[in-house]
Protein backbone atom coordinates (compact mmCIF):
# COMPACT_ATOMS: atom_id res chain seq x y z
CA UNK A 1 0.00 0.00 0.00
CA UNK A 2 0.80 3.54 -1.12
CA UNK A 3 0.37 7.00 0.33
CA UNK A 4 -1.84 7.19 -3.14
CA UNK A 5 -4.05 4.30 -1.68
CA UNK A 6 -4.85 5.60 1.03
CA UNK A 7 -7.55 8.48 -0.46
CA UNK A 8 -10.93 8.38 0.77
CA UNK A 9 -10.31 6.58 4.25
CA UNK A 10 -10.53 7.15 7.31
CA UNK A 11 -8.45 9.06 9.65
CA UNK A 12 -7.34 6.23 12.13
CA UNK A 13 -6.75 4.23 8.97
CA UNK A 14 -4.02 6.87 7.47
CA UNK A 15 -2.34 6.97 10.48
CA UNK A 16 -1.10 3.44 10.37
CA UNK A 17 -1.21 3.49 6.19
CA UNK A 18 -0.18 6.72 4.59
CA UNK A 19 2.88 7.53 2.96
CA UNK A 20 4.45 4.18 3.22
CA UNK A 21 6.24 2.33 0.48
CA UNK A 22 6.76 -1.62 0.46
CA UNK A 23 9.36 -1.20 -1.84
CA UNK A 24 13.23 -2.91 -1.73
CA UNK A 25 13.70 -6.66 -1.36
CA UNK A 26 12.80 -7.91 2.23
CA UNK A 27 9.83 -5.32 1.78
CA UNK A 28 9.49 -4.81 5.75
CA UNK A 29 6.13 -3.93 7.07
CA UNK A 30 7.54 -1.08 9.21
CA UNK A 31 9.69 1.50 7.79
CA UNK A 32 13.16 0.99 8.14
CA UNK A 33 15.57 3.73 9.71
CA UNK A 34 17.69 4.52 7.39
CA UNK A 35 20.57 5.90 9.51
CA UNK A 36 22.95 7.29 6.87
CA UNK A 37 24.71 10.17 5.78
CA UNK A 38 24.80 9.28 2.31
CA UNK A 39 23.56 7.37 -0.31
CA UNK A 40 25.46 5.46 -2.91
CA UNK A 41 25.50 6.40 -6.87
CA UNK A 42 25.36 3.72 -9.16
CA UNK A 43 27.28 5.67 -11.01
CA UNK A 44 29.36 9.02 -12.29
CA UNK A 45 26.28 10.27 -14.14
CA UNK A 46 23.69 9.28 -11.41
CA UNK A 47 25.48 11.05 -9.11
CA UNK A 48 25.28 14.21 -11.31
CA UNK A 49 21.39 13.67 -11.71
CA UNK A 50 20.88 13.77 -8.41
CA UNK A 51 22.38 16.99 -7.69
CA UNK A 52 21.53 18.77 -11.13
CA UNK A 53 17.57 17.09 -10.20
CA UNK A 54 17.00 15.31 -13.06
CA UNK A 55 17.05 12.24 -10.69
CA UNK A 56 14.93 12.21 -7.27
CA UNK A 57 16.67 9.38 -5.26
CA UNK A 58 18.42 10.44 -2.38
CA UNK A 59 22.29 11.81 -2.12
CA UNK A 60 22.82 12.88 1.25
CA UNK A 61 20.46 12.68 4.44
CA UNK A 62 20.58 16.58 5.02
CA UNK A 63 18.89 16.96 1.51
CA UNK A 64 16.38 13.76 1.97
CA UNK A 65 16.49 10.68 3.48
CA UNK A 66 13.68 7.66 3.16
CA UNK A 67 12.83 7.75 6.65
CA UNK A 68 12.16 11.06 6.89
CA UNK A 69 10.28 11.28 3.92
CA UNK A 70 7.70 8.71 4.69
CA UNK A 71 6.90 10.93 7.77
CA UNK A 72 6.34 13.80 5.60
CA UNK A 73 4.26 12.04 3.50
CA UNK A 74 1.94 10.56 6.28
CA UNK A 75 1.93 13.95 8.12
CA UNK A 76 0.62 15.97 4.73
CA UNK A 77 -1.73 12.87 4.39
CA UNK A 78 -3.33 13.85 7.57
CA UNK A 79 -3.42 17.38 7.54
CA UNK A 80 -4.59 18.00 3.99
CA UNK A 81 -1.41 19.42 2.11
CA UNK A 82 0.35 18.24 -0.89
CA UNK A 83 3.56 17.99 0.53
CA UNK A 84 5.79 18.40 3.80
CA UNK A 85 8.82 18.98 4.78
CA UNK A 86 10.50 17.63 8.41
CA UNK A 87 13.25 19.56 10.18
CA UNK A 88 14.44 19.11 13.93
CA UNK A 89 12.70 20.65 16.15
CA UNK A 90 9.35 22.60 15.79
CA UNK A 91 11.06 26.08 16.10
CA UNK A 92 12.96 25.39 12.87
CA UNK A 93 9.53 24.72 11.72
CA UNK A 94 8.61 28.23 12.38
CA UNK A 95 12.40 29.53 10.97
CA UNK A 96 12.27 27.92 7.74
CA UNK A 97 8.68 28.72 7.35
CA UNK A 98 9.10 32.39 7.88
CA UNK A 99 12.90 32.69 6.16
CA UNK A 100 11.28 30.89 2.97
CA UNK A 101 8.96 34.48 2.75
CA UNK A 102 10.90 37.34 3.63
CA UNK A 103 13.95 39.26 3.43
CA UNK A 104 15.22 42.48 4.90
CA UNK A 105 12.75 44.76 5.03
CA UNK A 106 9.83 42.64 5.21
CA UNK A 107 6.77 42.28 7.73
CA UNK A 108 4.58 39.65 9.62
CA UNK A 109 1.15 40.06 11.25
CA UNK A 110 1.01 37.95 14.43
CA UNK A 111 -1.62 37.19 16.74
CA UNK A 112 0.13 37.93 20.22
CA UNK A 113 -0.88 34.51 22.32
CA UNK A 114 1.39 32.48 20.81
CA UNK A 115 4.07 30.02 21.60
CA UNK A 116 6.59 32.50 23.36
CA UNK A 117 9.62 30.92 21.77
CA UNK A 118 8.11 31.63 18.16
CA UNK A 119 7.25 35.18 19.74
CA UNK A 120 10.53 35.80 20.89
CA UNK A 121 12.30 35.00 17.31
CA UNK A 122 9.41 37.03 15.56
CA UNK A 123 10.02 40.06 17.75
CA UNK A 124 13.90 40.26 18.74
CA UNK A 125 15.83 37.65 16.46
CA UNK A 126 14.62 38.38 12.60
CA UNK A 127 13.84 41.80 13.98
CA UNK A 128 17.78 42.05 13.76
CA UNK A 129 17.92 40.89 10.53
CA UNK A 130 15.57 43.89 9.07
CA UNK A 131 12.14 41.83 9.68
CA UNK A 132 9.69 43.16 11.66
CA UNK A 133 6.18 42.13 12.93
CA UNK A 134 3.26 43.78 14.55
CA UNK A 135 1.87 41.52 17.10
CA UNK A 136 -2.27 41.60 17.27
CA UNK A 137 -3.92 41.51 20.48
CA UNK A 138 -6.98 40.02 19.62
CA UNK A 139 -6.49 37.23 17.32
CA UNK A 140 -10.11 37.20 16.25
CA UNK A 141 -10.33 40.76 15.90
CA UNK A 142 -10.72 40.78 11.62
CA UNK A 143 -10.37 44.35 12.23
CA UNK A 144 -6.77 44.65 13.80
CA UNK A 145 -5.49 42.12 11.61
CA UNK A 146 -6.35 43.91 8.62
CA UNK A 147 -4.73 47.47 10.11
CA UNK A 148 -1.98 45.75 10.84
CA UNK A 149 -1.04 44.58 7.07
CA UNK A 150 1.47 46.73 5.32
CA UNK A 151 2.95 46.74 1.81
CA UNK A 152 5.48 44.88 2.87
CA UNK A 153 4.02 42.38 5.27
CA UNK A 154 4.78 39.05 3.73
CA UNK A 155 2.66 36.71 5.45
CA UNK A 156 0.02 36.24 8.81
CA UNK A 157 0.95 34.06 11.70
CA UNK A 158 -1.23 32.27 14.25
CA UNK A 159 -1.89 29.18 16.26
CA UNK A 160 -4.71 27.03 16.53
CA UNK A 161 -5.10 26.35 20.12
CA UNK A 162 -2.86 28.89 21.40
CA UNK A 163 -1.10 28.18 24.62
CA UNK A 164 -1.53 28.19 27.87
CA UNK A 165 -4.76 29.67 27.83
CA UNK A 166 -6.40 27.05 24.85
CA UNK A 167 -7.83 30.01 23.00
CA UNK A 168 -9.40 28.93 19.79
CA UNK A 169 -8.32 30.88 16.26
CA UNK A 170 -10.96 31.49 13.97
CA UNK A 171 -9.10 30.52 11.04
CA UNK A 172 -11.68 30.56 8.15
CA UNK A 173 -11.76 34.56 9.24
CA UNK A 174 -8.35 35.47 9.44
CA UNK A 175 -7.72 33.15 6.91
CA UNK A 176 -10.35 35.56 4.74
CA UNK A 177 -8.16 38.50 5.74
CA UNK A 178 -5.02 36.94 4.52
CA UNK A 179 -6.67 36.26 1.13
CA UNK A 180 -8.16 39.84 0.62
CA UNK A 181 -4.68 41.41 0.76
CA UNK A 182 -2.98 38.57 -1.35
CA UNK A 183 -0.94 36.71 1.55
CA UNK A 184 -0.56 33.62 2.88
CA UNK A 185 -2.25 32.16 6.34
CA UNK A 186 0.09 29.81 8.31
CA UNK A 187 -1.17 28.44 11.50
CA UNK A 188 0.90 26.52 14.04
CA UNK A 189 -1.22 23.81 14.78
CA UNK A 190 0.88 21.79 17.33
CA UNK A 191 -2.07 21.90 20.06
CA UNK A 192 -4.61 21.04 17.60
CA UNK A 193 -3.11 18.18 15.91
CA UNK A 194 -4.80 17.20 12.69
CA UNK A 195 -7.00 14.53 14.53
CA UNK A 196 -8.75 17.61 16.16
CA UNK A 197 -8.65 20.47 13.16
CA UNK A 198 -6.76 20.45 10.13
CA UNK A 199 -6.67 24.00 9.16
CA UNK A 200 -6.27 24.03 5.52
CA UNK A 201 -9.69 22.81 5.63
CA UNK A 202 -10.36 25.95 7.18
CA UNK A 203 -8.89 28.36 4.83
CA UNK A 204 -4.87 27.94 6.00
CA UNK A 205 -2.22 27.77 3.25
CA UNK A 206 0.87 26.74 5.36
CA UNK A 207 0.96 24.78 8.23
CA UNK A 208 3.37 24.18 11.12
CA UNK A 209 3.89 21.66 14.04
CA UNK A 210 6.27 21.33 16.57
CA UNK A 211 6.25 17.19 16.29
CA UNK A 212 7.90 16.79 19.52
CA UNK A 213 4.60 17.53 21.18
CA UNK A 214 1.30 15.20 20.31
CA UNK A 215 2.75 13.48 16.95
CA UNK A 216 5.30 11.58 18.26
CA UNK A 217 3.34 12.04 21.51
CA UNK A 218 6.28 10.17 24.54
CA UNK A 219 8.23 12.79 25.31
CA UNK A 220 11.54 11.53 23.48
CA UNK A 221 12.43 13.25 20.55
CA UNK A 222 12.27 16.30 18.87
CA UNK A 223 11.45 17.08 15.52
CA UNK A 224 9.07 19.75 13.59
CA UNK A 225 7.41 19.75 9.98
CA UNK A 226 5.85 22.32 7.64
CA UNK A 227 2.82 21.21 5.39
CA UNK A 228 1.99 22.91 2.26
CA UNK A 229 -1.48 23.12 1.35
CA UNK A 230 -0.83 23.76 -2.52
CA UNK A 231 -3.48 26.35 -2.31
CA UNK A 232 -2.05 29.12 -2.37
CA UNK A 233 -0.85 31.61 -5.49
CA UNK A 234 2.54 32.36 -5.30
CA UNK A 235 2.60 34.22 -8.79
CA UNK A 236 -0.22 36.09 -8.11
CA UNK A 237 1.69 39.08 -7.59
CA UNK A 238 5.20 38.02 -8.85
CA UNK A 239 6.69 40.91 -7.20
CA UNK A 240 5.33 40.05 -3.63
CA UNK A 241 7.64 36.75 -3.93
CA UNK A 242 10.42 37.08 -6.29
CA UNK A 243 12.04 33.92 -5.16
CA UNK A 244 9.40 31.75 -6.07
CA UNK A 245 7.95 33.78 -8.80
CA UNK A 246 10.53 36.07 -10.43
CA UNK A 247 13.66 34.53 -9.52
CA UNK A 248 15.23 32.05 -12.47
CA UNK A 249 17.54 29.15 -11.59
CA UNK A 250 19.82 27.71 -13.99
CA UNK A 251 17.26 25.47 -15.56
CA UNK A 252 15.83 29.20 -16.59
CA UNK A 253 12.61 28.31 -14.78
CA UNK A 254 11.61 29.91 -11.78
CA UNK A 255 10.46 27.97 -8.86
CA UNK A 256 6.99 27.77 -9.48
CA UNK A 257 6.85 27.16 -12.68
CA UNK A 258 9.49 24.28 -11.65
CA UNK A 259 7.10 23.07 -9.13
CA UNK A 260 3.46 24.40 -9.51
CA UNK A 261 1.41 23.98 -6.47
CA UNK A 262 4.48 23.09 -4.03
CA UNK A 263 6.49 25.91 -5.19
CA UNK A 264 6.60 26.62 -1.26
CA UNK A 265 7.42 23.54 -0.27
CA UNK A 266 10.64 22.97 -2.63
CA UNK A 267 11.80 26.57 -1.83
CA UNK A 268 11.38 25.84 2.03
CA UNK A 269 13.46 22.58 1.28
CA UNK A 270 16.05 24.66 -0.20
CA UNK A 271 16.24 26.84 2.63
CA UNK A 272 16.70 23.73 5.25
CA UNK A 273 19.11 22.42 2.84
CA UNK A 274 21.28 25.69 3.52
CA UNK A 275 20.62 26.27 6.86
CA UNK A 276 20.65 22.52 8.34
CA UNK A 277 18.14 21.73 10.42
CA UNK A 278 17.98 17.96 9.74
CA UNK A 279 16.32 15.56 11.91
CA UNK A 280 17.40 12.67 12.70
CA UNK A 281 16.16 9.46 11.02
CA UNK A 282 15.70 7.86 14.56
CA UNK A 283 13.84 10.49 15.44
CA UNK A 284 11.76 10.35 11.70
CA UNK A 285 10.86 6.82 12.79
CA UNK A 286 9.55 7.47 16.27
CA UNK A 287 7.69 10.51 15.40
CA UNK A 288 6.01 7.74 12.72
CA UNK A 289 5.46 5.40 15.56
CA UNK A 290 3.97 7.92 17.58
CA UNK A 291 1.31 8.98 14.92
CA UNK A 292 -0.10 5.40 14.76
CA UNK A 293 -1.60 5.74 18.15
CA UNK A 294 -2.20 9.68 17.41
CA UNK A 295 -6.32 9.52 17.03
CA UNK A 296 -6.27 7.05 20.41
CA UNK A 297 -4.16 9.25 22.36
CA UNK A 298 -6.00 12.66 21.50
CA UNK A 299 -9.61 11.62 21.53
CA UNK A 300 -8.42 10.12 25.53
CA UNK A 301 -6.05 13.16 26.40
CA UNK A 302 -9.36 15.47 25.45
CA UNK A 303 -11.96 13.72 27.15
CA UNK A 304 -10.29 13.41 30.40
CA UNK A 305 -9.17 17.12 30.13
CA UNK A 306 -12.64 18.16 29.69
CA UNK A 307 -13.53 15.86 32.63
CA UNK A 308 -10.41 17.62 34.92
CA UNK A 309 -11.73 21.35 33.90
CA UNK A 310 -14.82 21.09 34.55
CA UNK A 311 -13.79 19.28 38.14
CA UNK A 312 -11.39 22.11 39.12
CA UNK A 313 -14.19 24.76 37.64
CA UNK A 314 -16.52 23.83 41.08
CA UNK A 315 -13.69 23.67 43.42
CA UNK A 316 -12.42 26.48 45.64
CA UNK A 317 -9.33 28.40 45.37
CA UNK A 318 -9.78 28.23 41.66
CA UNK A 319 -10.00 31.41 40.22
CA UNK A 320 -10.88 30.64 36.66
CA UNK A 321 -10.06 27.44 34.27
CA UNK A 322 -9.53 28.46 30.50
CA UNK A 323 -10.57 25.77 28.52
CA UNK A 324 -12.63 25.91 25.48
CA UNK A 325 -14.97 22.81 26.15
CA UNK A 326 -16.48 24.34 28.94
CA UNK A 327 -19.31 26.01 29.15
CA UNK A 328 -18.58 29.14 30.73
CA UNK A 329 -15.53 29.87 28.03
CA UNK A 330 -15.66 32.53 25.76
CA UNK A 331 -14.40 30.12 22.79
CA UNK A 332 -17.25 28.01 23.13
CA UNK A 333 -19.03 28.53 19.97
CA UNK A 334 -15.67 28.67 18.26
CA UNK A 335 -14.28 25.05 19.76
CA UNK A 336 -18.24 24.03 18.61
CA UNK A 337 -16.81 24.74 15.03
CA UNK A 338 -13.48 23.39 14.64
CA UNK A 339 -12.85 21.68 17.10
CA UNK A 340 -16.14 19.00 17.51
CA UNK A 341 -14.20 15.64 18.50
CA UNK A 342 -12.37 17.17 21.74
CA UNK A 343 -10.94 21.04 22.59
CA UNK A 344 -7.31 19.40 23.25
CA UNK A 345 -5.53 18.58 26.51
CA UNK A 346 -3.66 21.79 27.27
CA UNK A 347 -5.43 24.79 28.86
CA UNK A 348 -4.63 26.88 32.09
CA UNK A 349 -5.69 27.63 35.93
CA UNK A 350 -5.76 30.15 37.32
CA UNK A 351 -5.22 29.93 41.49
CA UNK A 352 -6.43 32.10 44.49
CA UNK A 353 -3.36 33.13 46.04
CA UNK A 354 -0.80 34.17 43.27
CA UNK A 355 2.47 32.76 43.25
CA UNK A 356 2.85 30.94 46.33
CA UNK A 357 -0.45 29.41 46.14
CA UNK A 358 1.17 28.09 42.67
CA UNK A 359 4.50 27.05 44.36
CA UNK A 360 2.57 24.97 46.97
CA UNK A 361 -0.12 23.80 44.59
CA UNK A 362 2.72 22.47 42.17
CA UNK A 363 5.50 20.82 44.72
CA UNK A 364 2.61 19.10 45.88
CA UNK A 365 1.34 17.24 43.02
CA UNK A 366 2.98 13.72 42.84
CA UNK A 367 1.58 12.06 39.30
CA UNK A 368 2.27 15.50 37.28
CA UNK A 369 5.62 15.92 36.55
CA UNK A 370 6.83 19.65 36.48
CA UNK A 371 8.67 20.02 33.22
CA UNK A 372 8.35 22.23 29.85
CA UNK A 373 6.74 20.13 27.67
CA UNK A 374 3.54 19.97 26.05
CA UNK A 375 1.18 16.57 24.26
CA UNK A 376 3.34 13.99 26.18
CA UNK A 377 1.24 10.76 27.58
CA UNK A 378 2.25 11.59 30.88
CA UNK A 379 0.54 14.66 32.38
CA UNK A 380 2.51 17.55 33.15
CA UNK A 381 2.36 21.03 35.19
CA UNK A 382 4.10 24.21 34.57
CA UNK A 383 3.84 28.12 35.66
CA UNK A 384 4.80 30.35 32.78
CA UNK A 385 5.16 33.40 34.59
CA UNK A 386 8.68 32.26 35.90
CA UNK A 387 9.55 29.89 33.06
CA UNK A 388 8.36 30.35 29.56
CA UNK A 389 6.87 33.55 30.21
CA UNK A 390 9.73 35.05 32.25
CA UNK A 391 11.06 37.75 29.88
CA UNK A 392 8.00 39.24 29.69
CA UNK A 393 7.16 42.73 31.45
CA UNK A 394 4.84 42.39 34.37
CA UNK A 395 2.39 44.76 32.20
CA UNK A 396 3.01 42.50 29.54
CA UNK A 397 1.72 39.43 31.78
CA UNK A 398 -1.33 41.16 32.59
CA UNK A 399 -2.57 41.96 29.43
CA UNK A 400 -1.69 38.50 28.25
CA UNK A 401 -3.64 37.00 31.06
CA UNK A 402 -1.33 35.18 32.58
CA UNK A 403 -1.38 36.17 36.15
CA UNK A 404 1.05 35.16 39.30
CA UNK A 405 -1.16 31.91 40.03
CA UNK A 406 -1.41 30.63 36.56
CA UNK A 407 -0.65 27.18 35.83
CA UNK A 408 -0.46 25.80 32.45
CA UNK A 409 -1.64 21.79 32.84
CA UNK A 410 -1.03 19.59 29.45
CA UNK A 411 -2.66 16.13 30.66
CA UNK A 412 -2.07 12.84 29.31
CA UNK A 413 -3.03 9.04 29.91
CA UNK A 414 -3.50 8.04 33.01
CA UNK A 415 -6.07 7.46 34.67
CA UNK A 416 -8.79 10.23 34.91
CA UNK A 417 -9.40 9.68 39.09
CA UNK A 418 -5.98 9.50 40.05
CA UNK A 419 -5.15 12.75 38.17
CA UNK A 420 -7.83 14.32 39.79
CA UNK A 421 -7.17 13.12 43.26
CA UNK A 422 -3.56 14.40 42.82
CA UNK A 423 -5.33 17.35 41.90
CA UNK A 424 -7.60 17.41 45.12
CA UNK A 425 -4.43 16.72 47.06
CA UNK A 426 -2.49 19.74 45.82
CA UNK A 427 -5.54 22.12 46.24
CA UNK A 428 -5.92 20.60 49.63
CA UNK A 429 -2.38 21.68 50.27
CA UNK A 430 -2.47 25.51 49.43
CA UNK A 431 -5.83 25.51 51.67
CA UNK A 432 -3.70 23.80 54.59
CA UNK A 433 -1.15 26.55 54.58
CA UNK A 434 -3.70 28.88 54.46
CA UNK A 435 -2.60 31.36 51.90
CA UNK A 436 -5.53 32.67 50.95
CA UNK A 437 -6.13 33.99 54.85
CA UNK A 438 -2.32 35.46 55.02
CA UNK A 439 -2.24 37.36 51.71
CA UNK A 440 -6.12 38.73 52.62
CA UNK A 441 -8.21 36.89 50.14
CA UNK A 442 -10.49 34.38 52.55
Amino acid sequence: MTDASTAGLGFATRQLHAGIELDGAHRPRATPIYLTAGFVFDDFDQGHARFAGTDDGFSYTRVGNPTNAATERRIADLEGGIDALLVGSGQAAVVTTVLALVAAGDHIVSASSIYEGSRELLRDDLARLGVTTTFVAEQNDAAAWEAAIRPETKALFAESIPNPKNEVLDIATIAGVAHRHGLPLIVDNTLGTPYLVRPIEHGADIVVHSASKFLAGHGTVLGGVVVDGGTFAWDAAPDRFPQLAVERGLDGRTVVERAGRAAFLEHARHIALRFGPVPSPLNAFLILQGIETLSLRVQRQSATALRIARWLEEQPGVATVDYSGLDSSPYRDLAGRYLPDGQGSVFAVTLEGGIEAARTFTDALRLFTRMTHLGDVRSLVLHPATTTHVQREREELAAAGIGPGLLRLSIGLEEPDDLIADLDRALAAVEAADILTRAGIA
